[in-house]
């Protein structure tokens, strides 16, 4: 089964690439590249998706974008 996830690309002030899963908390990686940041967050979701309890203690809703006035 193929599941969608949205990542946060960030750049740091020695250029390497910053990338973080929202939908899981502490989900990150980083690449000299983006795509070697994508390749990294790929793995690390995954590996993720596997630690995941089986026994229906969490369970993934989604990520959702929220507007809010700032000053």
């Amino acid at each position: 089964m193929r599941r969608h996830f949205p990542v946060i690309i960030e750049q740091d002030s020695d250029g390497v690439f910053i990338v973080q899963c929202p939908s899981f908390k502490g989900c990150r990686s980083y690449g000299n590249t983006i795509e070697e940041a994508m390749d990294n967050i790929l793995e690390a979701i995954e590996a993720y998706m596997e630690e995941m309890p089986s026994s229906g203690e969490v369970t993934l809703i989604g990520v959702r974008d929220l507007e809010a006035n700032v000053a």
